[in-house]
């Protein structure tokens, strides 16, 4: 579900780094109009759980942690219910209210390792916490945005490669 790998990034990209610092995008008012964009409530518990669920993602993607036992504990009480329609199955996600949404980008999550394996990745600049799907047809995307990360990260090299070789004579 495309709506769904956008809430993905969404929530994974809601720490994002600003002059240096990690800010928060879940929480408050930020944190409720991003859930009610994607059919939350943004109540403070269902913020939480998008909260967790962000670190429990990151810290996979990023190989940091083995944070299976968080989602599992999460996707407690979570069943899919079919109902057959005239164009096959339509699945039903009950979960508890609070916890619908964090069940939905741990769903979208799966569902993108499955289907494109290793494309979703974090930002290849150290100094970002952003992450994207690599659509590219050869699957080499390494920054959130090429306009930003990329040309941080080639400025830097080309810097270094600068200082390496010494003033030109």
């Amino acid at each position: 579900m495309p709506q769904d790998e956008d809430l993905l990034l969404a929530v994974l990209n809601s720490a994002p780094v600003v002059d240096g610092v990690r800010t928060e995008q879940l929480v408050g008012e930020a944190g409720k109009e991003l859930a009610t964009r994607y059919g939350g409530t943004g109540t403070p518990g269902e913020l939480a759980h998008l909260r967790s669920v962000r670190e429990a993602l990151q810290d996979l993607i990023r190989g940091r942690a083995d944070a299976t036992g968080e989602l599992n504990s999460l996707l407690e009480k979570t069943v899919l219910v079919p109902e057959a329609t005239p164009t096959g199955l339509d699945w039903e996600l009950v979960a508890p209210p609070h916890r619908r949404l964090a069940v939905r980008v741990v769903m979208a999550w799966s569902l993108v390792e499955e289907e494109m394996p290793g494309r979703l990745r974090a930002c290849a600049n150290t100094r970002c916490n952003l992450f994207l799907i690599d659509r590219s047809r050869p699957g080499t995307a390494k920054w959130c945005s090429m306009a930003v990360c990329g040309n941080r990260m080639k400025a830097r090299v080309h810097a270094s490669r600068k200082r390496e070789s010494g003033p030109s004579s």
